[in-house]
């Protein structure tokens, strides 16, 4: 059987050897994948299973004593009681960070990819150019500008649209400024990418058939560059809500967000099953709120 797949055909050329199995081609693509899974097994899995397990210490536990896994559930009832503030203050702080995001970002996004011209990769540079910096530098610089002998209010003291004893740093509006600005980019690359693929001829179409630039807008624009726009809100919601550097450095214990709360509960308080819980409690409650949006997107994209 060897030899006759060497067997000379009538040409005087040697006949090909027979083609790959079928199973082992099938198999390729899971081998070309087994890097990836493993290193998300080994990095993001089996942290969330110990994070899980932490969750369900008993309480009295501690790391001089040690933890023992009772299957304690109780310690999300009791976590989400004591802390509920700081969760809906999180999602409050992240809503409003959004909306501002989406006020500024959209129509930079817009302008960058269809008005830009030459101009593009600059503006580009630009928007990116603060990710170039550690996150703590740019909110210290933040906290800078907000600070109450700085020149912002000072100017909105002169205008009176503060008080002569008023102030931005170490209030809300403060932290809102700083998830703002250090998100910000996570929502204008998408927006641009969806963006930069609109064919500009469909809104001279609708303009041709009669309708006006807010309904071209609403019509057109809109649902095309809704792909950038559902990726760009994930991406600045998810870290703005579970974000607590902002409420460190630019507020008091008045604007602490949950993820302040959990960095305390591991880092200060070593109470690890309330943090763990906490840390569960906060990416269910971004999992609901990201499945209704996107099943509510996704309608309002079918319409």
């Amino acid at each position: 059987m060897t030899a006759l797949a060497h067997v000379p055909t009538p040409s005087g050329q040697a006949a090909a050897p027979p083609p790959p199995r079928r199973g082992r081609r099938r198999l390729l693509p899971y081998l070309l994948l087994l890097p990836g899974a493993a290193w998300l097994f080994i990095f993001f899995a089996l942290p969330l299973l110990q994070l899980a397990a932490a969750s369900l210490y008993d309480p009295s536990g501690s790391l001089s004593t040690g933890y023992a896994l009772t299957w304690a559930f109780g310690n999300y009832p009791e976590a989400l009681q004591a802390y509920w503030p700081q969760f809906a203050r999180s999602f409050g702080y992240a809503g409003i960070a959004l909306v501002l995001a989406l006020l500024m970002g959209y129509p930079l996004a817009y302008a960058i990819a269809q008005k830009a011209g030459r101009w593009k990769n600059l503006l580009l540079i630009c928007v990116v150019a603060p990710m170039f910096t550690s996150f703590l530098v740019r909110t210290l610089a933040w906290k800078t500008i907000l600070s109450d002998n700085g020149w912002l209010v000072g100017l909105l003291r002169d205008v009176h649209l503060l008080a002569p004893d008023g102030r931005l740093l170490a209030t809300p509006v403060a932290v809102i400024l700083g998830l703002t600005y250090n998100f910000l980019p996570f929502l204008v690359l998408p927006l641009y990418a969806s963006l930069e693929r609109l064919d500009y001829r469909l809104l001279e179409a609708a303009s041709d058939l009669y309708a006006s630039p807010v309904r071209a807008f609403r019509k057109v624009t809109l649902p095309l560059s809704m792909p950038g726009l559902i990726a760009g809100t994930l991406l600045f919601f998810i870290p703005a809500t579970g974000d607590y550097i902002n409420a460190e450095l630019l507020g008091t214990p008045n604007e602490y967000m949950i993820g302040n709360v959990i960095d305390s509960a591991f880092l200060v308080r070593l109470d690890y099953p309330q943090g763990a819980a906490l840390s569960f409690l906060l990416m269910a409650a971004i999992l609901a709120v990201v499945f209704v949006y996107l099943r509510r997107a996704g309608t309002e994209e079918v319409l």
